[in-house]
């Protein structure tokens, strides 16, 4: 829920963001950004707009275009960043770093799935390959959550002796926090402290591993050993993320209270970082009051951008205050001419989840009017909407519209089709049999990467009822990674 990556500078491999970087001239790049960003579809290609660029006699040297890949990164437009660092090699023909080569495997990574980034990794020259590539990888096996393939890279990087080897151990640690692996989390752990190699984040690993064990006693406990060892900054995140694991054991009281110590600690350029996460997380507590006290002093301090809006109102969509969520979304269309599809998103899965499909329905007809180009996630949630309604015709022709508008490789976008109402669709053709539609929405959606090819097997399969007494929701779980706690509608972000 709460992201802590989010308020740091990004660091991709060990790779400073400042030193060369720091050189370029910020305002022609961020002129540049701002050009790119004012794309609404996070995936078209960037490349005319870098042509233009030179076209009209402006400078664009290596260290500005590292500097703009940083840049659409942090706004997580990832699939951007790659496009500026292909097009940085193979337009300008510039030689690679290791360093950009390690960016250049995550963002690969990110957008089109590990097994590229592994592809890419196999054709890089040896004499480059060294730590920062190694510790890219890393990254890439603890997001994808490849426990003995990060391990066995995690024994290549030891053998470098790095000085920067905190990061790689704190990556481990964050993934055996996320697979449950406490035992080997709290080994690693001993082993640092006692070469004296941990830092601020790898105490904050081992606080939100207890908060996701909802394991109250050690949070406190860790929690006041924090508060006392001057390694271990505590800030305005620590006592958000304490304040979660009250939330995760219901004790709403402690929840309030470690928000408010929280809030005291917001300063500096992440305070508007906090404020949003502080709000957020007093929405899902119910603090209805809270979140639009820190809504107005947000907006007080600086002028409400996407990213805030988002924020508010995915707030108010968990509250469940319709009505407070359709004046800011009116505000919103009313001052933003950048178009983000997230925000409406919120709105239409808003209306389906309260069981208001017909204003969802008139919301997008709204927006196609006004010439607005919609995601698949926006069909995706009609969907939903009809399938919750009962209404499964309906549900089917919005999920073909889903499958079809968009890939599922962009990371700033990356979705999947909502499993309940995929299988509802694919059930009730296959029982109606309509074989035609059915196959070909299993074949859009295993050509868009929305479902891999073992589940699109094991579906066609389904549906040509060659394996019985087989449900299609059990053949998708491993590209959903589902769990009992995996609920419909339940994707607000």
């Amino acid at each position: 829920m709460l992201i802590r990556s989010r308020c740091k500078l990004l660091e991709m491999c060990g790779v400073s963001r400042f030193g060369s970087l720091g050189m370029c001239p910020t305002e022609s790049v961020e002129s540049l950004e701002n050009r790119v960003l004012k794309i609404g579809d996070p995936v078209s290609p960037v490349g005319p707009i870098l042509n233009q660029w030179v076209e009209e006699g402006r400078e664009l040297n290596q260290p500005q275009l590292q500097d703009l890949i940083f840049r659409l990164s942090q706004s997580r437009r990832f699939t951007h960043a790659l496009q500026v660092s292909e097009w940085m090699s193979n337009e300008r023909n510039y030689d690679l770093s290791p360093g950009c080569i390690a960016k250049q495997i995550n963002l690969i990574s990110k957008v089109h799935g590990l097994e590229q980034a592994e592809r890419y990794f196999r054709g890089i020259p040896d004499a480059k390959i060294g730590f920062k590539i190694y510790a890219a990888l890393l990254r890439c096996y603890v997001e994808h959550k490849c426990l003995e393939e990060a391990e066995s890279v995690m024994k290549k990087i030891k053998e470098f002796h790095p000085v920067h080897i905190t990061s790689c151990c704190n990556m481990m640690l964050k993934l055996y926090a996320q697979m449950g692996k406490y035992e080997k989390l709290d080994r690693l752990m001993q082993v640092m402290k006692e070469k004296d190699i941990c830092n601020a984040y790898t105490f904050m690993i081992r606080l939100n591993a207890y908060v996701a064990a909802i394991d109250v006693k050690g949070m406190e406990k860790l929690l006041m050993q924090m508060e006392a060892d001057p390694m271990a900054t505590v800030d305005w995140y620590t006592y958000t993320a304490a304040a979660n694991g009250y939330r995760k054991a219901r004790n709403f009281e402690k929840a309030t209270a470690m928000l408010k110590k929280s809030e005291h600690l917001a300063r500096g350029k992440t305070r508007m970082l906090a404020y949003e996460s502080i709000q957020t997380m007093h929405a899902t507590i119910g603090n209805k009051d809270e979140v639009y006290r820190l809504w107005n002093r947000c907006i007080s301090l600086k002028k409400p951008n996407n990213s805030s809006y988002r924020n508010m109102l995915s707030s108010l969509v968990k509250l469940d205050d319709i009505d407070g969520a359709e004046k800011i979304l009116e505000e919103w269309e009313s001052t933003h001419t950048n178009f983000d599809a997230r925000i409406p998103n919120l709105m239409i899965s808003a209306y389906c989840k309260c069981g208001q499909v017909d204003k969802a329905e008139a919301y997008i007809r709204r927006l196609l009017d006004g010439g607005k180009e919609l995601d698949g996630r926006t069909w995706d949630r009609l969907a939903c909407g009809y399938h919750t309604d009962n209404d499964i015709e309906k549900a089917v022709q919005a999920m073909k519209k889903a499958v079809v508008t968009n890939r599922a490789g962009c990371n700033e976008y990356r979705w999947r089709p909502n499993p309940f109402t995929l299988v509802a669709c694919i059930k009730y053709l296959k029982e109606k049999g309509d074989l035609d539609l059915v196959l070909e929405i299993l074949k859009l959606c295993v050509e868009n990467g929305h479902i891999s090819v073992t589940s699109y097997d094991g579906l066609v399969s389904y549906v040509h009822s060659e394996i019985p007494d087989t449900e299609p929701l059990d053949l998708i779980k491993g590209d959903y990674q589902m769990d009992e706690n995996t609920q419909l509608l339940d994707r607000e972000n």
